[in-house]
């Protein structure tokens, strides 16, 4: 749905000049620590200035300019049907599930247990069938997997689970590798997915100012190849960025800005996204407080510094401290996603199925916040005004006293006007005791396990599974 005015706006126009002005300074005079000298030497060849003694590369002026001015303002994240392909930097919000947790509240148990292959084709499964969840984020860690192969199957489930838009982080080069011949496969040839990409990959710099040899080395691989890159910082108000809100979004812009200049230096045009995950603390207690009000004041006003560079912005809404699916994951995944959403990001990670500051998920969690999400979606819709939706001649034909229950004009527009919950409990008292009291939390459960029940099988042809294990005989079913 199109994104609406008014947006959200955390910060006045002035704020946001001063933070980024800010940042600039921060590339210009502290800059970016790099080890590798391959890489600066890369960079310093293209105009920065590098200190190889202090491992340090800077970016100013016009040239941090000529350099980020070749990064797409506008790019698809494809699909591979074609039915959910996402077109970033035209005004639209498009929400994501969140990835590589270690945990899973199992609704059987009511317990935490550690995250397995299964719960990869699960959620994958969940975010193929949740309409307003559009693109998947591999979700979990998998305990117990081979090292050498991890990359192959996690990802093999992602694709064989769903046919939207797949991301993920890899853990390193080889991961990477894995993942792009496995989608080369899967897509018909290395050509095919330049053209259409339907997997993309996240990295993240180190807060404070340090991008490691793993990180450049998955942003060449990817880049160079098609493969859209998200490099997101991610520092904490007070732990590995200033205490201040402003601080922290200084910070965080010079690494943001960065990650798009070294992957433009790397591969100029490469599709890269502006990306933000900042996070507060709860400085009493030394506790992560992603849930928190400021966490998603920062992400929305990270837009608006990605903003200024007309490039897509990707940010985080949904996190909750919660560690159930309760009243307090409710208001803090509710007060983010709108906020971000509002501020018009167009990728809001960790969006779905999240819980305990980002460690956990939980399958019904994922029901609920596309019932969340899908709420959002109708707000940024707003409300259409046409002749035909004024409704004029159906008001003269119904008349003082009349009813408009029956009206052609009601039929009509009854589903395109109106959101309508799977999970919200809209009936009166006495049918909701006869239906034995079920609230949002029940009726997700019986919403997963209808979904998990009637899609266990991959959607990949048999055929090219036997093509995928043939020469990875450590490739394992979910």
């Amino acid at each position: 749905m199109q994104v609406q005015l008014p947006y959200y706006r955390p910060l006045a126009s002035a704020d946001v000049e001063q933070i980024d002005q800010t940042g600039r300074r921060i590339l210009e005079r502290i800059g970016i620590r790099i080890s590798d000298s391959d890489f600066l030497g890369a960079l310093k060849k293209a105009g920065a200035q590098v200190d190889y003694e202090k491992q340090r590369v800077r970016f100013s002026g016009d040239g941090l300019d000529e350099i980020l001015s070749r990064a797409p303002s506008r790019f698809t994240l494809y699909s591979r049907n074609g039915k959910n392909n996402l077109d970033l930097g035209e005004g639209r919000v498009y929400f994501a599930n969140g990835g590589r947790v270690f945990r899973i509240l199992d609704s059987g148990t009511g317990l935490y247990r550690l995250t397995e292959l299964r719960d990869v084709a699960n959620t994958a499964t969940l975010v193929e069938h949740l309409d307003h969840i559009r693109l998947y984020v591999i979700a979990c860690q998998v305990h117990g997997l081979a090292p050498h192969n991890y990359h192959w199957n996690d990802f093999c489930q992602a694709f064989n689970h769903t046919t939207k838009h797949v991301m993920g982080g890899c853990g390193n080069l080889k991961g990477a590798r894995q993942m792009w011949r496995l989608a080369s496969l899967i897509a018909g040839g290395e050509d095919r997915l330049k053209e259409k990409p339907f997997v993309s990959v996240i990295t993240n710099p180190i807060s404070p100012l340090t991008i490691e040899l793993n990180t450049l080395e998955i942003l060449n691989f990817c880049a160079t190849r098609g493969i859209p890159v998200i490099c997101a910082p991610a520092p904490i108000a007070g732990a590995t960025s200033p205490a201040t809100l402003a601080g922290t979004l200084a910070q965080l812009h010079a690494e943001a800005l960065a990650g798009v200049a070294i992957t433009q230096v790397l591969s100029p045009g490469a599709k890269v996204v502006y990306s933000a995950v900042p996070m507060t603390m709860d400085l009493r207690r030394m506790e992560l407080a992603l849930g928190s009000v400021e966490t998603a004041m920062m992400n929305s006003a990270a837009v608006q510094l990605a903003r200024l560079y007309g490039l897509p912005a990707y940010a985080s809404g949904g996190l909750t401290e919660a560690k159930r699916a309760d009243i307090q994951a409710g208001v803090e995944k509710t007060t983010s996603l709108l906020a971000v959403a509002m501020a018009g990001a167009d990728c809001v990670r960790l969006a779905a199925g999240m819980l305990d500051s980002g460690n956990s998920i939980s399958y019904e969690q994922y029901a609920i916040d596309n019932e969340i999400i899908g709420m959002v979606d109708r707000l940024l819709a707003g409300i259409k005004v046409s002749e035909e939706k004024l409704g004029f001649d159906v008001i003269e034909r119904v008349g003082p006293g009349g009813n408009y229950v029956m009206e052609d004009h009601t039929v009509e527009h009854m589903m395109d006007e109106f959101f309508y919950p799977n999970l919200g409990v809209r009936c009166n008292f006495d049918v909701w005791e006869e239906r034995g009291r079920p609230d949002m939390l029940s009726r997700a459960t019986d919403m997963v396990q209808s979904i998990l029940s009637e899609n266990e099988q991959g959607i990949l042809d048999p055929d090219l599974i036997a093509q995928i294990a043939r020469p990875n005989p450590g490739v394992h079913n979910a």
